[in-house]
């Protein structure tokens, strides 16, 4: 999804140089085992076996042989008609205007550009439902092209990176299947022919190569595995009466779905950060609307979904458009500069895409005033929905929403161990960020042990414990660097040990492979104070280094009060070590005084006093290694994305560091 490619770009495979900017947001380094992985098999049959003989969901008896069925029937339409002229009339006519299959044609095959697939799938379904809804010829033209153009792609995906098998094929699958049964009535033999021909044959490859087998193991909680799922259950429901194999399909996307529930963070944080939030969510949503629609399964009532408002809401910086970026999120500087290629896609129009309308849907299935009154308040932000006509079926206008007010300004999601807290809720309020907890939460440590046929597979999550990002005076004031090929403790606000970072970093796109997640574990929260006029936090972080470190106890106390952070930073270790602290910028960073630095923003700028005298200072520019093509990740371009300040204390078995934080005036 994320574009690492802002000032050098790779060629290949006869891509231009923004498409293939676009195509490396998802890559990933060639030792990953996205979606599946081989392991030793283990007695009996396989796990998933088992979930697809307990819980089959078959199509509900009384919508065999009937179409539309998957999200929604031929009486659940006229009923959006009424919506769609009342309650909903403003909402849908901004959805009609920005119809993808209305403002340009599908990507001619075999599309190869970095998510063109994708936008034929939305356009699809998007064209299709327009018509169902307005009985426009235009919109069926529409939806016939870009349906025609699926048939015609002879690779789902990139021919060279898991063709058939992953993202795209999700997303055709989906868009494809949909508006098959969308316009199952009005489209002509021999066009049902072509579109179901292609849609059992795509799905056969994509459900084989998800089957269960000895030994094989799923990343379920990560991406690459449960949006082609997503994709194979709207498709199976929609193929149900034309071939015998979507019964397993259904089966097979329904024992995925509920092991990605069962392993995903209770608090309702999304590990992979908040770009894979918008890019994924949309997925697990379709996914449970077409078990529960089709086959009356509704698998929706977990703390992971009924939570997920409060992580999209405390994510968002005060300005509304920026977002607390930990883990693989747009990039850093480059992105809040609004320059270059990437504005377009993450902030079309100057206004964040941040998909909030998901919200309406969680807010109607779990009658949920306080979800409600955060998709409202993001809708007011003026934020984009990639599928904004899903609005029309997902808000229930009977739910008041609550105000933005009524929600407590910060919040601490104990499981990943993140804490975020602000003033208030206007844009002009003073905000912080702080990072210190295990890449999927703590409940990883007990879980991973009971299923066997479960693989992480964190790349998207950085070594970043003990990090913090600073947002006030209507500036983000300091932060990580975002997306990387190679994510290292370099890249944020954290601690290095003789220059060396967390977990096993450096060595690909995944820093924590191989690493004990026992050791993960217990990087944690000592204490945790959040109140209306400030917040202390203190943060136990050794266990995030290797051991070969000698680190015996890292603590960070972190604390807000007064209009200023104070950061005390403690070490003991079984030899003399170099403890190093890093605060990143936007911009510049200079030196105004013995221990005094100023990190340039705009409008206000952030003041860094170091209260230890031994400290040495080194300003730099922070180094990325960003995304590099598909399926080889962590072979990208280094990029130069802004500056950083790193403190250093002399060699010691024992080092207290403190800095103190607060904002200041601009300096020209």
């Amino acid at each position: 999804m994320n574009s690492t490619f802002t000032r050098r770009r790779f060629l290949g495979a006869g891509l231009s140089l923004p498409a293939l900017a676009l195509q490396n947001a998802l890559a990933q380094d060639e030792r990953e085992s996205l979606g599946t992985g081989q392991g030793k098999p283990t007695a009996g049959p396989h796990p998933l076996q088992s979930l697809m003989a307990s819980h089959p969901a078959p199509l509900r008896r009384e919508l065999q042989g009937v179409h539309p069925r998957v999200f929604v029937t031929a009486d659940g339409l006229d009923q959006l008609r009424r919506r769609a002229r009342g309650s909903h009339r403003a909402q849908w006519q901004a959805a009609l205007a920005s119809l993808v299959a209305l403002r340009q044609p599908p990507a001619e095959a075999p599309a190869q550009k970095r998510r063109a697939q994708n936008e034929t799938a939305i356009g699809i379904i998007g064209a299709a439902l327009a018509y169902r809804i307005e009985g426009d010829a235009r919109y069926l033209d529409a939806a016939r092209r870009y349906m025609d153009a699926a048939v015609s792609y002879p690779v789902w995906g990139y021919t060279y990176s898991k063709p058939d098998i992953d993202l795209a094929a999700g997303h055709l699958l989906y868009g494809l299947g949909a508006g098959y049964d969308l316009l199952y009535d009005v489209l002509e033999p021999a066009e049902r022919t072509r579109y179901r021909d292609k849609l059992v044959r795509q799905a056969g490859i994509l459900a084989a190569h998800f089957m269960p087998a000895p030994g094989k193991s799923y990343s379920y909680s990560q991406n690459h595995c449960f949006i082609p799922i997503a994709g194979l259950a709207v498709a199976a429901y929609a193929l149900w009466d034309d071939t015998p194999d979507a019964a397993r399909w259904a089966a097979l996307a329904r024992a995925i779905f509920s092991r990605v529930l069962d392993v995903a963070s209770p608090d309702g944080y999304f590990y992979e950060g908040v770009e894979y939030w918008i890019f994924s969510m949309p997925w697990i949503v379709h996914a449970l609307d077409a078990f529960a629609h089709a086959a009356g399964d509704d698998l929706y009532d977990t703390p992971a979904l009924r939570r997920t408002h409060l992580y999209i809401a405390h994510s968002l910086t005060p300005n509304g458009q920026d977002v607390y970026d930990f883990g693989d999120v747009f990039e850093g500087p480059v992105t809040r500069s609004r320059k270059g290629e990437e504005p377009a896609r993450t902030h079309p129009g100057g206004k964040l895409n941040s998909n909030y309308n998901l919200l309406y849907r969680l807010a109607a299935r779990f009658s949920d005033p306080q979800a409600q009154g955060v998709a409202d308040w993001m809708a007011s932000l003026g934020h984009v929905c990639a599928e904004d006509f899903w609005t029309l079926l997902w808000r229930d206008p009977a739910i008041e929403a609550a105000p933005m007010a009524a929600l407590p300004p910060y919040h601490h999601f104990d499981d990943l161990g993140t804490v975020y807290w602000r003033s208030d809720w206007t844009p002009r309020a003073t905000a912080f960020a702080f990072r210190a907890g295990p890449p999927e939460g703590h409940h990883v440590a007990s879980l991973i042990g009971k299923l066997p046929d479960w693989h992480l597979e964190t790349g998207h999550a950085h070594p970043d414990a003990g990090s913090f990002i600073l947002y006030g005076a209507g500036t983000y004031l300091t932060g990580p660097m975002g997306y990387a090929g190679i994510p290292t403790s370099k890249l944020s606000n954290t601690l290095l040990i003789d220059g060396h970072g967390q977990a096993n970093e450096g060595g690909g796109h995944d820093a924590f492979r191989d690493y004990p997640y026992g050791r993960l574990d217990a990087i944690r929260f000592a204490s945790v104070r959040l109140g209306r006029d400030g917040a202390e936090l203190v943060a136990d972080l050794a266990g995030a280094y290797r051991p070969e470190l000698g680190v015996e106890k890292l603590q960070r106390r972190f604390r807000y009060a007064r209009g200023a952070w104070t950061v005390t930073d403690t070490l003991r270790a079984s030899k003399p070590v170099v403890l190093t602290a890093q605060v990143h910028g936007d911009g510049a960073i200079a030196r105004t005084g013995a221990h005094r630095y100023l990190v340039q923003g705009a409008p206000a700028a952030l003041a860094v006093d170091v209260g230890t005298a031994a400290a040495k200072a080194v300003i730099e520019p922070g180094i990325v290694v960003a995304a590099g093509p598909p399926g080889h990740v962590d072979r990208g371009p280094t990029e130069e994305r802004g500056t950083v300040l790193r403190l250093s204390l002399p060699a010691s078995r024992e080092a207290t560091l403190v800095t103190t934080l607060s904002v200041a005036e601009r300096r020209p």
